[in-house]
């Protein structure tokens, strides 16, 4: 993969709060990580939901990695793929390979749904008293399989062995977090931060950062 044609899909512009948290940032930070090189192809808001992206994402969703001419779509199939071509983001061993991926579907399928529910109470539920009502239950439920988290962590740095791709999942999942139920976990917010000071990182983040920047007049204007 170092030697293919690698272009990802991100969005212009979005509204502060999805700032710093398109999971094209994932792709980027994986790419980063690996030292492949990657172009952008930025798509203006609207644009996603037109046929030519609905043809490479059925969803008309961002990211999509394409290599060589060949699309992929999912962020965590997209992950996989670029950890398998570099030995930056897996472990050698087989069986450690296998803890990496159970711990990159974990933090997809186990952590990271509650975790949009609270943002989909807080952000998009217009009803704002049914949602007061509902965020304990569902933040009991992030807490509780935040707490089996902090128990495997331990006291290592990384979930598995040295630095891998579900340390990327794990991250990005964690950062959506709210700050008051990452408050009394003090080994997971450690956790980010470790991962986030990574040189890969800053530099993902800076990339779609300043896209957003770049681009934030012209829907300024519009709105």
């Amino acid at each position: 993969m170092k030697d293919s044609q690698l272009t990802v899909t991100a969005y212009d512009w979005v509204p502060g709060f999805a700032q710093g948290h398109v999971r094209d940032l994932r792709v980027r930070w994986a790419l980063e990580e690996a030292g492949f090189p990657y172009d952008v192809e930025v798509m203006a808001q609207g644009t996603q939901k037109k046929p030519a992206h609905l043809k490479r994402q059925p969803f008309g969703q961002i990211p999509t990695l394409e290599i060589d001419g060949q699309t992929m779509f999912e962020s965590g199939a997209i992950l996989w793929r670029i950890a398998e071509a570099s030995a930056a983001l897996l472990p050698d061993d087989a069986a450690a390979r296998d803890r990496v991926l159970s711990w990159v579907f974990c933090a997809l399928n186990t952590l990271e749904p509650p975790v949009g529910m609270l943002a989909t109470l807080e952000l998009f539920v217009s009803d704002k008293d049914a949602a007061a009502r509902l965020r304990p239950e569902i933040a009991a439920a992030v807490t509780g399989v935040l707490e089996r988290l902090v128990v495997a962590l331990g006291d290592k740095p990384h979930i598995v062995g040295h630095f891998t791709v579900a340390d990327i999942v794990l991250t990005t999942v964690l950062r959506d977090v709210p700050d008051d139920l990452l408050a009394d976990l003090p080994s997971l917010r450690a956790y980010v931060d470790r991962h986030t000071a990574r040189p890969a990182f800053q530099t993902a983040l800076a990339g779609q950062m300043t896209l957003f920047a770049e681009n934030a007049a012209k829907y300024e204007r519009a709105g």
